[in-house]
């Protein structure tokens, strides 16, 4: 599983105008990520408003990321974690269809399923194709987290290769580095990425990819490198920017962001709104500002 060891942007979903799903603002976004030297796309995930999508245009979504990313050096993660089997499922064999590298999926989370549901679902849903799975641990989505044995179960699983951890129990974290050397972890907290990867993660999986992919490329290369002090520098701009988006929401904010440096990608999907008219001018400032310039592709 080496290969899918890296950076990869939560990729964007793009929308019309009126808030449909747009074939041509998805390949704008599609276009602009391509070029900042990442190494894959997690797509249909919670940064692509998933939660918000019908089944059709995840469908549609997955299609059209992967004709783009044909020539590509990039690997496609396809997230499938539907708030049910049913459909976590159809998504699954549409991405191997398409020649997609990986799965990942939110446990279920539209009740408070017990963790013998969870297993279940993961059970049959890794088992639904060949591709290797890689499970998440994501508090903020499923309003609890899972135990470590819970989620060593879950990493025992037929075709689990690994985790997405988006939590900011480090320890916890750390500990299931230690009990499963073998198995990925990606982190899910752009503005700690540094901290996880001291503690041995694989790559990372963030939102605020999408624009600043080249600086968590940048970011990962310096780590490899042991050059703390430009990872520290790298990840101190990465902070600065998502505290500033936290005052508009973080998709609306980097949605702005994106519009503000001509990538055409729409609006966020209602219920989501730019929470604040002084922080959409302070996110437009910012990633205009000199030291971000350098950091987007051209």
């Amino acid at each position: 599983m080496n290969r899918l060891k890296g950076m990869h942007a939560a990729l964007l979903t793009g929308l019309s105008d009126e808030g449909e799903f747009s074939p041509t603002r998805q390949r704008s976004i599609n276009g602009y990520v391509l070029r900042q030297g990442l190494d894959g796309l997690y797509v249909g995930g919670s940064s692509g408003e998933s939660g918000l999508l019908t089944i059709d245009e995840l469908l549609d979504q997955q299609a059209i990321v992967a004709e783009d990313t044909k020539s590509e050096d990039c690997q496609l993660i396809a997230h499938v974690g539907a708030p049910n089997l049913r459909d976590s499922i159809q998504l699954a064999q549409s991405a191997q269809r398409l020649g997609y590298d990986a799965l990942s999926a939110l446990p279920p989370h539209a009740y408070p399923f017990s963790d013998k549901e969870i297993i279940a679902y993961y059970t049959e849903l890794s088992a639904a194709t060949d591709l290797p799975m890689i499970v998440y641990e994501v508090p903020i989505r499923t309003g609890r987290p899972l135990s470590n044995d819970v989620l060593a179960q879950l990493l025992n699983l037929k075709n689990v290769a690994g985790i997405k951890f988006t939590s900011s129990d480090m320890f916890k974290m750390a500990r299931l580095r230690k009990a499963h050397p073998q198995k990925l972890i990606f982190f899910g907290f752009d503005e700690v990425y540094l901290a996880a990867a001291a503690l041995g993660v694989d790559g990372g999986i963030g939102t605020t990819y999408n624009i600043l992919g080249k600086l968590y490329a940048a970011l990962h290369t310096a780590i490899a490198k042991q050059d703390l002090t430009q990872a520290r520098k790298l990840q101190e701009l990465s902070q600065e920017f998502v505290a500033t988006i936290l005052s508009t929401g973080v998709l609306p904010g980097v949605k702005v962001a994106m519009q503000e440096i001509g990538v055409d990608c729409g609006p966020t999907r209602a219920p989501f709104l730019v929470q604040s008219t002084e922080g959409e001018k302070a996110v437009r400032s910012l990633i205009r500002s000199p030291e971000y310039q350098q950091w987007l592709a051209t």
